[in-house]
């Protein structure tokens, strides 16, 4: 199902009451997470952020992936 390149984008859910906060994922570019990949504490945060979407966070935009 996922290729290994590494992924090349990240799906972010922004925060809809705090400028500049939100989460960011690793996916593919149709917004795919590969969950398997994921630490557990990181699965546990892509899980609350799904299911805050419109109650504190937006609706996930797929965004390449920007390195420093």
């Amino acid at each position: 199902m996922f290729d290994t390149i590494p992924n090349r984008f990240q799906l972010c859910f922004r925060s809809l009451f705090h400028s500049g906060r939100g989460y960011a994922f690793p996916c593919d570019g149709r917004g795919q997470v590969d969950l398997d990949c994921l630490s557990d504490r990181a699965r546990n945060n892509y899980l609350y952020a799904r299911a805050m979407i419109g109650r504190e966070l937006s609706v996930p935009a797929v965004e390449p992936l920007t390195l420093n």
